[in-house]
Formats: structure tokens, C-alpha cells, sequence
């Protein structure tokens, strides 16, 4: 089957489409939908399961089609349970609950049998549109940070822990084997094309899930510095099973760090922004060079 079909690309737009949406103009689609009622609103997240019908006209089942139409809709049923049961957004345990449903899809491949190899990263998006929705629509959790109007602030914070956590994970990282100089320098395309792609599809998914929605839910809970800890942990295992079949503990321990100061950079400001462009800094230089 061809990759780039006119349906597939159709079905990729679809599924970026809410993440520019919520990035760039969230507060006012949120004002606009909380203007219709309420069982529509619930309602309304099953567009986001369009990609897998548009990708899928060739190879698509009936019951991953209940899936990802469903699913959208089943987040925004719990969140909204838990905006009504936590209204001061302390932590409800269907935030959580959610969080680790759609984390472990991810990390476990859950739904990639429902794709293709080279398009499950659609898969992923349709999960981060739907938990955009829910979180940003119906739960409304404030400080989460989404924003893709970058500003001069977010470069000075990621450059800033970026400068901190380098020299703590390159030379630990090859002392521990993991990392390996590449001497070579790769073209300006090559290089800005694993940037966006590095920022808009790994940094900004990942950063929203782990800091704006985790870390900032734990932080009502457990405090600043406590939170940094345990999700940066949690980040870490996420990588468990990454570029290894088997567990790779020296994946998890520079992750784990990693989520340190992705952390920092997120606590600033509680804007994901800073983060993602740690993130994206330290997974660039890592594919480029090391």
C-alpha cells in the first residue's frame, strides 16, 4: 500500500489539526464550546476518531472503529465526572486513571495493530487530540500550559536547563555505553527537519502528557519538588522498552534525569513551551550526534 495517499495525508492534517488548534488558539475555542450544551459537547469528540476511517478506507475493522470513535468520548465522560467530583483540581482519580490508560497505550502499543507500521504515530495523535479535549474542554485543568506561541522566556528557560543537564548526561551516558559520538555534520535540511519533527511529534505530545497534565495534577497533591521527582521517575520507565527488546535500565536512568529538568523547565512558568524546547534540544543533539 502506497504511504502517502491522498487519504493518509487528509488523515494526518485531521489529527494535527486540534493540537494547532489548542496550541494556538485554546482559550478561545474552549469560550465557544462551552457555549453549546453539554451532552453535545460530549459528543462532540467523536470527530477526532476521523483519521483512523480516512487512513483506513482500505484495511480499517469495524470494532477499532468503535474504538477510536469511542474513546474520545468515554475521556470526556470521566473528566467531566471528575471536574464535577474535584472542582478545586486537586487530583481526581479518573485524571489519573485516564493518564494511564492513554499512557500505557502508548508505551505498550495497544492500538498500533489497528495501523500499519509506518502510520501509527497518527494512533498516538488521535489519543493526544482526545486527551486535549478532554482536559482542556471539559476538565478545564488550569496551569497545564499549552501553547505554541513560543516566547522569548520559554528559549531562555529550555536553553537555560538544557546548559545544566548536558554536562551530567553525556558524560554519564557514555561511561554507561549508551551514548556514542557520531563525528559527522549533517545537512541544514536534515538537521531542521529532526528539529520540527522532533518538537511537534515526540517533545510537545510528551510534554504536555508528563508535565502540564501529571506533574501539574501531583503538584496539588504532593508539592513542587515531590512532583518533579516522581514524574521524572515515571517518565523514566516510560523508556523501558525503547531501542531494546528487553528492559533498558540505561534508557530509563537518563530519562529519568532527563524528566528532572524537563521538569524545571515546565515549573518556570507551568508552560509546556519551555519544556518541549529542552526536550527537543536533547533529543536533536542525541540523534544527530550521539
Amino acid at each position: 500500500m502506497p504511504i502517502w495517499t491522498p487519504n493518509v495525508i487528509a488523515a494526518l492534517i485531521w489529527a494535527v489539526a486540534p493540537i494547532f488548534a489548542f496550541g494556538l488558539a485554546g482559550e478561545s475555542i474552549v469560550r465557544f464550546l462551552q457555549k453549546i450544551p453539554l451532552t453535545l459537547r460530549l459528543i462532540v469528540p467523536t470527530v477526532l476518531g476521523v483519521p483512523y476511517a480516512l487512513a483506513g478506507s482500505h484495511w480499517s475493522r469495524g470494532n477499532w472503529l468503535v474504538v477510536y470513535f469511542g474513546l474520545p468520548v468515554i475521556i470526556a465522560v470521566l473528566l467531566l465526572h471528575a471536574s464535577q467530583s474535584d472542582p478545586q483540581q486537586n487530583g481526581d482519580w479518573r485524571d489519573f486513571a485516564v493518564l494511564a490508560v492513554l499512557g500505557l497505550a502508548v508505551d505498550l502499543r495497544w492500538l498500533e495493530s489497528a495501523w500499519p507500521a509506518h502510520l501509527s504515530v497518527i494512533s498516538k495523535l488521535i489519543l493526544l487530540d482526545s486527551a486535549l479535549y478532554g482536559f482542556l474542554v471539559i476538565r478545564q485543568l488550569s496551569n497545564a500550559g499549552f501553547d505554541l506561541r513560543i516566547q522569548i522566556r520559554d528559549l531562555v528557560i529550555g536553553f537555560r536547563e538544557l546548559a545544566f543537564f548536558a554536562p551530567i548526561a553525556i558524560p554519564l551516558g557514555i561511561f554507561l555505553g549508551f551514548l556514542h559520538f557520531q563525528y559527522r555534520v549533517p545537512k541544514i535540511s536534515s538537521a531542521a527537519l529532526t528539529l520540527a519533527f522532533t518538537f511537534f511529534l515526540i517533545a510537545i505530545p510528551e510534554e504536555i502528557f508528563f508535565r502540564g497534565w501529571l506533574q501539574n495534577l501531583l503538584e496539588r497533591r504532593l508539592g513542587s519538588r515531590l512532583a518533579l521527582l516522581v514524574t521524572a521517575i515515571i517518565f523514566g520507565f516510560s523508556h523501558f522498552n525503547k531501542r531494546s527488546i528487553h528492559f533498558n535500565w540505561r534508557y530509563v536512568l537518563l530519562a529519568a534525569i532527563a524528566g528532572i529538568f524537563y521538569g524545571r523547565a515546565w515549573s518556570s512558568r507551568h508552560r509546556v513551551a519551555a519544556s518541549a524546547i529542552t526536550h527537543t534540544c536533547v533529543d536533536t543533539i542525541w540523534s544527530l550526534w550521539l
